[in-house]
């Protein structure tokens, strides 16, 4: 199911109402950026995390399923996938509004392939 991708995994740490802007992004084999927005929406919560010039300044939404682990007292959230998963995956549109259906399919059936269910 991809709406479960759209929600913070239970086991994460996540609390409702924590501002996570400007968190650092650690993928399972680095890092990876800085969380430049977030969403606590239910079915829609995200990450837009700003990768700087590591994959040249691209932008990176990344579903709240993807978050493993979150230390609010480090500032630090770990996501489930690899530097090369993230590098790889849908830039973020600007223009494209980033809780919109279509976008979330298409974000949903890349990441989907990495979800250990």
């Amino acid at each position: 199911m991809s709406d479960s991708l759209w929600g913070y995994q239970p086991s994460s740490g996540h609390a409702a109402g924590t501002d996570l802007t400007g968190y650092a992004v650690e993928a399972t084999d680095g890092g990876i950026g800085k969380v430049a927005k977030h969403s606590d929406e239910a079915g829609s919560a995200y990450l837009l995390v700003d990768t700087g010039v590591w994959i040249f300044g691209k932008d990176v939404l990344l579903p709240a399923g993807t978050v493993s682990h979150i230390d609010t007292e480090n500032h630090k959230v770990s996501v489930d996938l690899t530097k090369e998963q993230v590098k790889d995956s849908p830039e973020f549109d600007r223009h494209q509004q980033a809780g919109d259906p279509a976008y979330h399919e298409q974000l949903s059936a890349y990441y989907l392939a990495f979800r250990v269910m």
